[in-house]
């Protein structure tokens, strides 16, 4: 043993037994070795010698490595050389043929770095330096196994390096794949496949591992040689003898099914093809399949069979010949039952897709009507497959029952996966919509008596696939139940599972209820069936939170839909939902229950009761008495809870703040029920009790000023009933909004701005008087926590406070938008306000010109045009606002719709912008119709001649101003900006 190998064994070694040091200095002394010009003829002397897998690795690595990045520089006696070793090596065919077999002999990794540096040679030099390459080794496959192993492996790793399209390519790769590929069909392609032949029909016997990696070879190259040197009366023959015969090796027989594959996948044109599918005679195959045990030869003769079946379809949907297509259609018929068989009982290909396959094969029946017996039954076995495919593995039913994180994962996994097979459902269900039903019915009936291991998994697939199919029946079809609905709808009600304790069948039970809704409000006599679903233990009062807490958001959607029609039911509902209600109505809840409630949120459930009592077909009295048993109550516990807040330990207080967001929640769901008309004009005395709610509920700002949550939760009542009260809110307003506004942070005041745009928007100038009280308040709060520079750009303007204060800014924006566009410009003129006028002029100039958010500058520019019309009489009338008018023709006139338009940064191609533009363009006609000349003169005489404006050009804008048309001025205006823009060459930035 020399330096060398010495130095690769240490550098391969894995014990943990070496120095590290001896270690790294043997790694840099092989590289330095692989540096060495000659090192391709030493490696070549070692391999044949030495006893070291190691070493034989090492070497055939490093040549690989010589022939990769030296080939180019290597004298043409190198190469030489180098061939004829590797190839002597590869073929019994040095002078030593003992040291030679040491090679092939060797572990597959030696063999297979082997093929990978002939296959190096050939890239090179295959055909026009190393031409006889193939001949060569076909005249040296007489040598026997290990010979004939070898060149197998080089045909495999020429696939895998150079000619398969499985890896991608680049240019060179795929221009010598294509050299290769036409000088062996020219040269040698006929002679190695009779080599194939002989090869296995002398060794299927005594060596079918061999003839196993000969057909691996013929399958790869299957798809670029000439499909008549295979698909002939000597290989199909003997491929299907391999195939069928009991007793062979089971390797063997799926390389022969994996060889038929490659001839059916075969490129070529559908005539062809379909005379090639025609002449196999596959139904031979049928019956290994069929009840076998799965293995490696039946999961080869599953992609035998569902690759055959999409071969046929493709050919189908390309012959222009009624018999041929005949002939296609009758193929398919008599592969599709061993096709479904595979489907649901074998793991399938991944590289066949089953779902687009069968959406395929459903698409040919779009046309037909009635669909033929054997068509019916296939449609039949589809969906047995769609419900075979979408069942939970029983495994997971614990995980799933009680979601952890397995169960999630498995659950969103399913989700994902079943989309495409929902897609399948509803084609099929539009192509036979009585045997889909049908097929759902017998799913579910089986479902109902099934005492198996999977009954969960099957309950749960069939209702899931009752509540997909819900999707592809039309709206009319599903308020008449045309076909079996009329029956499934009502056995669906009436049904109670066995296995209805569990989460997911209870959750789809409920779900697929809600969504055949149409067929019950067309057919009242089921609305009992429906409310006992909702309200006994399949729903609302199941024992798994997770399904209660759904049932009660679908039960308000249910009474949604059925409104009035649930009128004469309200007593038997409301007795139901008497537990529910009565969680929100105890006192002395501790943290375990509030924690409960808290994760249930019983909010739905009160906007369900809101809506069905809040209807005016209720009675009057029997109104008052539902709502005054649910608010009273309710109220109680609020003011008990405030009253013993100040002597309340942390624990209990914090269990306090909590049942107290309940309350507010609950009210505010059950308010949502009743409309503003009934409460304030019809029924008063609702209203009454909805004022009386609102002040005790107001009462929380005051006993809770800094408690976040129910801060929002009070402004989200106070939304509620200002919807609800209308006007009659008024008297409530003051007190509210002045705790609202006190102490408020960042969110809190965006929260509150977002109230008063409300209020704004719903009575306009009702709430002026409000507003002039409450607006020296709100500019001084605002102006207090918004900064005074700009937003820091950055990581550092990435933070959860500067996000809020970028919120506060936009809706204070918002906010004085709504204020001008809705007649309540005045409120900036009241006495108490005038203070804050300068400051807020300011702030909306520098906005308009230079806000990064186009959105705020366009708001900022219609705030201008709106304050110019209330504030500004035409030309020589009285000025209203002193200054105003100076400040908008010297300043807002150039700074914003000259100056910040000829910045680079004002982008005509983005759509937003385009639309400011327009606004800018308004803003100067309005300036021009209310300042006449004065505006004009400034504009034209103090801000183009700064901006280098040819005096043609002024003159044509004067012009296109003083006219009536407000597109022909923009667009002229635009032209303008580009030609001022194009004169400055982008070396100015004006402000």
């Amino acid at each position: 043993m020399d330096d060398l190998e010495r130095a690769i064994l240490i550098s391969f070694d894995e014990s943990g037994t070496i120095d590290p040091v001896l270690k790294s200095q043997a790694v840099v002394y092989c590289h330095q070795m692989k540096e060495t010009p000659t090192i391709y003829r030493l490696c070549i002397e070692r391999l044949t010698c030495t006893k070291f897998v190691e070493v034989q690795f090492w070497c055939l690595q490093t040549l690989h490595e010589v022939l990769r990045l030296r080939y180019s520089t290597m004298s043409p006696d190198d190469k030489s050389y180098m061939r004829k070793s590797m190839f002597s090596i590869a073929c019994l065919d040095g002078p030593d043929d003992e040291n030679s077999i040491r090679v092939l002999e060797g572990p597959a990794f030696i063999k297979n770095k082997l093929a990978q540096v002939l296959v190096t040679l050939i890239y090179f030099e295959y055909p026009l330096i190393w031409s006889s390459v193939f001949v060569d080794f076909l005249s040296n496959l007489g040598k026997g196994a290990p010979v004939i192993e070898m060149f197998c492996r080089v045909l495999n790793t020429l696939d895998d390096e150079l000619i398969s399209l499985d890896y991608p390519r680049n240019a060179e790769e795929i221009a010598v794949a294509g050299r290769v590929k036409d000088a062996m069909r020219q040269q040698c392609v006929a002679q190695i496949v009779r080599a194939w032949y002989d090869i296995v029909s002398l060794y299927r016997s005594s060596n079918p591992e061999l003839c196993s990696s000969v057909l691996e070879s013929m399958r790869r190259c299957t798809s670029w040689i000439d499909i008549g040197l295979i698909a002939n009366d000597a290989f199909v023959p003997m491929l299907f003898e391999l195939i069928l015969i009991e007793g062979l090796l089971e390797q063997l027989r799926g390389a022969a099914a994996s060889c038929v594959l490659a001839m059916v996948s075969k490129r070529m044109d559908p005539q062809s093809k379909l005379s090639l599918l025609r002449s196999l005679q596959i139904s031979r195959v049928f019956p290994l399949v069929a009840g076998a045990e799965d293995s490696e030869l039946v999961s080869k003769l599953a992609a035998l069979l569902t690759g055959y079946a999409a071969e046929v379809l493709d050919c189908s949907k390309h012959l222009d010949s009624e018999d041929r297509e005949k002939v296609s259609m009758e193929l398919l018929d008599e592969v599709l039952p061993s096709v479904f068989y595979v489907m649901q009982n074998c793991e399938v290909d991944t590289t066949f897709n089953v779902v687009q396959f069968l959406l395929s094969y459903v698409a040919t029946m779009k046309n037909l009507s009635p669909l033929r017996d054997k068509q019916v039954l296939h449609v039949g076995q589809i969906l047995e497959v769609i419900r075979a495919q979408i069942c939970y593995d029983p495994s997971y039913r614990d995980n799933l029952d009680m979601p952890d994180k397995i169960g999630m994962e498995e659950e969103d996994r399913m989700v994902e996966y079943r989309k495409e097979l929902f897609l399948l459902l509803r084609n099929v269900g539009r192509v036979a919509p009585d045997v889909s039903l049908i097929f759902i019915r017998n799913s579910l009936a089986s479902g109902l008596v099934s005492s198996s291991e999977r009954n969960v998994e099957e309950v749960e697939a069939a209702l899931s696939l009752f509540y997909a199919l819900g999707e592809s029946i039309s709206d009319e079809a599903m308020r008449t139940g045309s076909g079996l609905l009329r029956e499934l709808v009502p056995m669906l009600l009436s049904t109670r599972f066995p296995c209805h304790s569990n989460r997911l069948v209870a959750l789809v039970y409920l779900e697929t209820i809600t969504r055949y809704m149409k067929f019950i409000q067309e057919n009242t006599q089921y609305i009992p069936m429906v409310l006992a679903a909702f309200l006994d233990e399949r729903g609302i009062h199941h024992l798994n939170l997770h399904v209660s807490r759904r049932a009660s958001y679908l039960f308000m959607r249910v009474v949604k839909m059925l409104k009035a029609k649930l009128v004469p039911f309200i007593e038997m509902i409301l007795q139901s939902l008497q537990d529910t209600v009565a969680r929100f109505t105890q006192l002395g809840w501790t943290s375990k229950d509030l924690k409960f409630s808290v994760s249930e949120d019983g909010s739905h459930i009160f906007e369900a009761i809101g809506l069905l009592i809040g209807m005016e077909d209720v009675p009057p009295e029997k109104q008052s008495e539902y709502l005054s048993s649910l608010l009273t109550p309710l109220c109680q516990q609020v003011e008990v809870q405030l009253l013993d807040a100040k002597v309340q330990s942390s624990e209990e207080f914090s269990a306090n703040t909590a049942n107290i967001q309940q309350i507010i929640m609950a009210i505010n769901a059950l308010s949502k029920g009743f409309s503003e008309r009934l409460v304030t004009a019809s029924r008063p005395s609702i209203g009454m009790m909805f004022k009386q709610t609102l002040d005790i509920l107001l009462q929380i700002l005051l006993v809770f000023p800094k408690v976040e949550p129910l801060r929002n939760k009070v402004t989200s009542f106070i939304h509620r009933m200002v919807d609800t009260l209308g006007a009659s809110v008024f008297p409530y307003l003051p007190k509210a909004l002045d705790q609202l506004l006190a102490e408020s942070e960042p969110k809190e005041m965006v929260g509150f701005l977002v109230l008063i745009n409300q209020l704004i928007c719903k009575f306009n100038t009702l709430v002026g008087n409000i507003l002039e009280e409450i607006f020296p308040a709100i500019a001084s709060r605002v102006f207090n926590i918004l900064p005074r520079d700009a937003f820091p750009s950055g990581p550092e303007g990435n933070t959860e406070e500067i996000r809020e204060l970028q919120e506060l800014q936009r809706t204070l924006y918002t906010f004085l938008h709504v204020l001008t566009t809705h007649d309540l410009s005045s409120v900036f003129l009241a006495p108490k306000s005038r203070g804050y006028l300068d400051p807020i002029m300011q702030m909306l100039l520098q906005s308009s010109c230079s806000h990064k958010d186009i959105l705020v500058r366009k708001a900022c520019v219609q705030i201008f045009i709106r304050l110019i019309k209330d504030w500004c009489a035409r030309p020589h009338g009285e000025e209203k606002v002193p200054g105003f008018q100076s400040f908008i023709i010297q300043s807002f006139a150039t700074n914003c719709c000259l100056y910040s338009v000829l910045d680079k940064s004002f982008e005509f191609r983005d759509v937003n912008t385009l639309v400011l533009f327009g606004e800018i363009v308004v803003a100067q006609k309005v300036m021009y119709e209310k300042f006449g000349d004065e505006f004009l003169i400034h504009f034209v005489s103090k801000g183009f001649p700064n901006v280098h404006c040819p005096q043609d050009l002024a003159e044509q804008y004067c012009q296109k101003l003083q006219g009536s048309d407000i597109k022909d001025l923009k667009s002229f205006y635009q032209s303008l900006i580009e030609n001022l823009r194009q004169q400055q060459n982008g070396s100015l930035v004006f402000r």
